[in-house]
């Protein structure tokens, strides 16, 4: 039998510390090295700044002015939160799969250290040799990429090399955060920075994307489900991969039972039950205002470059985590939202029937004066789709080739009204989608508080997901006579017109090169065609919008007048023309300017432009910036009086254009009044209605995206007929909900001293005028 000489067992013995030693020293001139990037062999490390103050990508979020989330920008969606808004269940799921031995180490746990050495001495990946990092490695994985390019030395393109001198980075990395933050905070970095597929990040987005909960709530089977995913979150999406995803839950329950976070009995209990998800990825195209939400991402890109510029600063919309409160009110957007598609569903079952079996893109034939499908129209517009763009670099010159493809049936998801989220799967080619595209009808409608030019709600199309051109403020449509208001204000302002006045309508010519009158002599005609001869009073003219009076008004002030009001109100548009056609409404306008110009009216003569935006701040809710009404006097109060007045006469006289907004919707119940405009172009392309009450201006648009799509008769063609329905329900539900108070029936309010005279009727400020008795409406005008 061998055995040890005394003195030779010594000389081991003592070898053995001298290469403990050694190793030890080594060991620590290692780290030093790495530490210090010795020699510039090992790369940098995160600043001393960057670990006190690690930096996540944040999503920014856009708040409602009532408190509730709108939405978010966002690279990686990510909402952090503090341990005290997540649920136990979370963190004890996490605790007993991730590292139990969390609360004991100090950021390296001596025993996932050997499973990861062991590991790498026998070329396999840290993961496979059973973990190795701690919570507190992962999170400063997370935080800080180690293997990024600027942070590699000279060994760190050596393959093996790399990895180790990556990992000990993390290891030097976990004790620093360790010494800097206490383990909930630890917890609470790793819970909000990783990822759970689906670009979810953080566990508040995960519990919203799987589950429709907030972390807080999250039941025993849901935490072990997320936390079970955080192995590998594609290998175990439980939408692609129920049962895998359903072992995975189970090992975590697993696992809470092995360190005592459940029963024996519990964890039964958990494991038998199924996969209940409620899944619902947030992205730009989902959830309230969309459209609102994509136009002002521009607005706030530029106060950021303007901020960052003047505060020396770097803030991202898409990752500093900022909170933009709008003004948007949750409830009027809802209602609003549900409103305009009632309206858009039955205006697009009308449109369907009205054009069975012909297409609607149509041009009336100079010689029939019939209507007639333009020849080509598809063909035209898919050579501007970017699909055809794509096609034609592929192909050259080979239209025919193009062409094939394009007619080629491919799989496609396609707006629909009803269905899940308004969507089927379907498929059709290219070019039928834009065939079918072609025969919907679009709409933008906004509503704004005129006093405080706060924007309450923002419609700006029937699907963002689908047609994300925003109809509010991006296009810029005719209004036909919605514009008119303005030209009886310019008349009546520079003294040509007085409340009282009555003008007969009769026919009204300009003769070639009047008020820059280009074409022949022109004389516009009313809806029917024809001419009362009667003597109108202004209410009356405008109520029921007779075309031939407000020619005889801006026949007086001539359209450079009319434009300068115009435009002091607050309509932006350059492209009015200056010739007679104006005082029918042929400039294009968008919803939104037309909406703040008639706030003017409602709110005594002040112009306010619109407020969409009135606080933002930093992710730790400091304020960066407080936005603040701008507004002017523009007219004089008891101007805008008697226009309100005026434009009440379309809901109060006999044969108003909107007079439904009494008869079918008995919007002036309780006292309350409402002036209102509808509005439609020549050819049916562009129905609009403006309606004002005290302290609520809301307009909107309706007509096909492009001109010659629209229906045929005046029947179905008008202002009154298919844009104002959606204007009465929309009030109808904010005067029903008895949280908004501020928004009640109410007559106007007229201005201190305001009298009226006009002989047959006296209207002053402590009295209201009644209406005569009414009959039937009549026809909204066209243009002619």
């Amino acid at each position: 039998m061998f055995e040890f000489a005394p003195g030779r067992y010594r000389n081991i013995i003592r070898n053995l510390w001298r290469f403990s030693l050694l190793g030890l020293v080594a060991l620590v001139l290692y780290v030093l090295a790495v530490s210090y990037n010795f020699l510039w062999l090992f790369g940098g490390m995160p600043s001393l700044k960057a670990l006190e103050n690690p930096k996540s990508e944040e999503a920014s979020e856009i708040y409602t002015a009532d408190g509730q989330l709108l939405g978010k920008y966002y690279v990686e969606n990510r909402t952090p939160i503090e341990i005290s808004q997540v649920s136990p269940n979370v963190t004890s799921a996490l605790l007993a799969t991730e590292d139990a031995r969390f609360i004991k180490h100090s950021g390296i746990d001596p025993r996932s250290l050997f499973r990861a050495v062991s590991g790498l001495l026998t070329f396999k990946d840290a993961s496979s040799s059973g973990g190795g990092s701690t919570l507190t490695q992962q999170t400063a994985k997370n935080l800080f990429d180690t293997r990024q390019e600027e942070l590699k030395g000279v060994l760190g393109h050596v393959p093996i090399i790399s990895l180790v001198i990556s990992k000990t980075k993390e290891w030097i990395l976990a004790v620093r955060l360790e010494r800097n933050y206490t383990k909930q905070e630890v917890m609470m970095m790793y819970l909000n920075t990783v990822s759970f597929g689906n670009n979810t990040y953080g566990i508040k987005t995960a519990a919203k994307t799987y589950f429709n909960k907030e972390p807080w709530n999250l039941g025993v089977e849901e935490a072990a489900l997320l936390v079970g995913m955080l192995k590998n979150p594609t290998l175990y999406n439980p939408r692609l991969f129920e049962e895998r995803a359903k072992d995975r839950r189970n090992v975590v329950l697993s696992q809470m039972k092995k360190y005592k976070f459940l029963t024996q009995d519990q964890f039964v209990t958990y494991k038998n039950k199924p996969l209940k998800l409620d899944f619902s990825v947030e992205n730009q195209n989902t959830g309230m205002a969309a459209y609102f939400r994509s136009v002002i991402r521009d607005d706030i890109k530029r106060w950021i470059r303007q901020y960052n510029k003047e505060n020396d600063a770097d803030l991202d919309l898409y990752t500093s985590g900022l909170k933009i409160h709008t003004t948007i009110d949750s409830r009027m957007q809802a209602y609003a939202e549900e409103a305009v598609m009632t309206n858009m569903r039955d205006q697009q079952r009308k449109f369907y029937e009205h054009w069975r079996g012909r297409n609607p893109w149509v041009q009336k034939d100079s010689r029939t004066k019939k209507y007639v499908e333009i020849p080509g129209f598809i063909e035209s517009v898919a050579r501007r789709t970017s699909r055809y763009k794509q096609l034609k670099a592929v192909y050259g010159n080979d239209e025919k080739a193009i062409w094939q493809d394009m007619r080629k049936p491919v799989k496609m998801k396609v707006f629909v009204y009803g269905g899940r989220r308004n969507e089927k799967d379907t498929t059709m080619s290219p070019l039928d989608s834009i065939k079918y595209y072609k025969r919907l009808l679009n709409t933008g409608f906004m509503s704004m508080d005129p006093r405080s030019g706060y924007v309450k709600a923002w419609v700006g199309g029937i699907n963002f997901k689908h047609m994300k051109f925003d109809h509010v403020r991006q296009s810029r449509r005719q209004p036909g006579s919605t514009f008119k208001p303005f030209v009886y204000l310019t008349a009546m302002d520079q003294g040509f017109v007085t409340p009282c006045s009555h003008i007969t309508d009769q026919p009204t010519t300009f003769a070639h090169g009047e008020d820059n009158n280009g074409g022949p002599a022109w004389t516009p005609h009313n809806s029917n065609g024809k001419y009362s001869y009667r003597s109108l009073s202004l209410r009356e003219a405008l109520g029921q919008s007779i075309n031939t009076v407000s020619a005889q008004l801006i026949k007086k002030t001539r359209a450079a007048e009319v434009i300068k009001y115009a435009h002091d109100m607050g309509i932006e548009s350059k492209d009015l023309p200056e010739n007679p056609t104006l005082c029918l409404g042929t400039g294009d306008v968008s919803v939104y300017e037309m909406v703040a110009a008639y706030c003017a009216f409602a709110n005594g003569g002040m112009r306010v432009k619109p407020m969409m935006i009135y606080k933002i701040t930093d992710k730790n809710g400091n304020v960066l910036k407080l936005f603040h009404p701008d507004a002017n006097q523009v007219i004089s109060p008891n101007r805008a009086y008697e226009m309100l007045h005026l434009m009440r006469g379309a809901v109060e006289e006999p044969n108003g254009t909107a007079q439904r907004l009494r008869t079918q919707y008995k919007l002036l119940e309780g006292g309350n009044e409402i002036a209102a405009k509808t509005g439609t172009t020549s050819n049916y392309s562009d129905a609009w209605f403006m309606g004002m009450t005290q302290h609520l201006v809301s307009g909107l648009w309706v007509g096909g995206d492009d001109r010659p799509i629209h229906f045929r008769t005046i029947e179905l063609g008008q202002g009154g007929r298919q844009a104002m329905p959606a204007w009465a329900m929309y009030m109808q539900k904010v005067y029903k909900d008895p949280t908004l108070t501020s928004y009640r029936p109410e007559p106007f309010r007229k201005p201190n001293n305001f009298k009226i005279d006009c002989g047959g009727y006296h209207i002053d400020s402590s009295q209201r005028y009644i209406p005569p008795k009414v009959v039937p409406e009549d026809e909204e005008e066209i243009l002619q």
